[in-house]
């Protein structure tokens, strides 16, 4: 496995992040465990969570991951080998279960950390994230801003004054954000400098061979601020594996849940097909061909992989030390740019 400091903190993070939403919906406890240790035997010492997670979310098996996680670290005792990342989620209808009235205020703050801390059965998160914004933006595939001043949600000083209170009290050793635009990670960060406020560490936000937006903006934020990109699904919901240029398998995410159709755009199809075809003349996994992609970008940290079998997991866990060379680095550039971001 490689490391690497993750921007302004002394974590040393995996380069491969285990990414765990499928914890309690797709996969079972045991499952969840099994997993777990292959990851950390691979290496792997860096677990992102959410307290909304599995996902889809339901208020049936609300925080279930979380539980499970805490759960097989209070089993194995090695919460000292981990540096675990979790999120409090923003404002949507889709989490309104989980509480009243959701902010990013000191009161839902306060109640989502300490239900995390509870679960994971640790006194402190290592990287502590806002999931989504709380304002009016564009988020999750959304595009063509449209401003809404009346709904900018909590204000970001408050915010970010919570969380220097969480720092101050020990529950939480750096911050992050999430689903975020450079507009918002510039101004934490003027937040930061201006009333001595804890500094962003990392930016988690949708980063594959189908989606590049990040790029276009954000790139240049996190070179010239020294943050890291977090990259999820780097794999687009499985679809750059290759595995529904045929069809959808019985029993994949796709088959049990539909409606996440953010990939399977046919601009989406037909670049996947390019980007899987490309991947087999040079002899490479498809999948790991994307997940190395990511994870070779300079502002990448640590690169966020899910899995629902243990085969997928030590193939995607491998894909880190897979090295791109520049004729195929051409290639992936040619393709993207005849097909550019068709998933965003």
């Amino acid at each position: 496995m490689k490391y690497k400091k993750l921007a302004g903190t002394e974590l040393n993070v995996s380069r491969i992040c285990l990414g765990t939403m499928t914890y309690g919906k797709q996969n079972t406890e045991q499952e969840a465990f099994a997993q777990l240790d292959l990851a950390l035997a691979q290496g792997v010492n860096f677990i992102d969570t959410a307290e909304l997670y599995p996902v889809p979310t339901a208020a049936e098996t609300r925080s279930l991951t979380e539980e499970y996680i805490g759960n097989w670290i209070k089993a194995r005792n090695n919460r000292d080998k981990l540096i675990i990342g979790t999120k409090v989620c923003g404002p949507a209808k889709m989490v309104e279960y989980l509480r009243d009235d959701i902010a990013h205020d000191e009161r839902n703050i306060r109640i989502a950390i300490e239900g995390s801390l509870k679960r994971l059965n640790t006194d402190y998160i290592d990287l502590y994230q806002l999931h989504w914004p709380d304002r009016q933006t564009n988020f999750f595939g959304q595009l063509g801003y449209e401003h809404d001043a009346s709904n900018d949600g909590t204000p970001l000083l408050e915010t970010l004054t919570v969380l220097k209170t969480l720092v101050d009290e020990g529950k939480v050793r750096h911050v992050g954000v999430s689903n975020e635009s450079p507009w918002g990670v510039m101004r934490f960060l003027q937040l930061a400098k201006e009333f001595d406020l804890p500094r962003i560490a990392s930016v988690q936000n949708a980063y594959s061979l189908l989606n590049r937006t990040d790029e276009i903006g954000l790139a240049e934020v996190l070179y010239r601020e020294n943050i890291d990109l977090l990259p999820y699904s780097p794999l687009g919901f499985g679809v750059l594996t290759g595995k529904y240029l045929k069809g959808t398998p019985k029993n994949s995410r796709l088959d049990l849940f539909p409606a996440y159709q953010r990939y399977m755009t046919p601009n989406g199809v037909q670049a996947t097909q390019k980007y899987v075809d490309l991947a087999q003349r040079y002899g490479i996994d498809p999948a790991q061909m994307a997940i190395a992609f990511a994870a070779s970008r300079p502002f990448v940290g640590s690169t966020i992989i899910g899995a629902t079998t243990k085969a997928q997991l030590e193939n995607g866990i491998a894909a880190i030390e897979l090295e791109l060379d520049a004729s195929l680095l051409a290639e992936i550039e040619a393709i993207h740019n005849a097909c550019h971001n068709p998933c965003p």
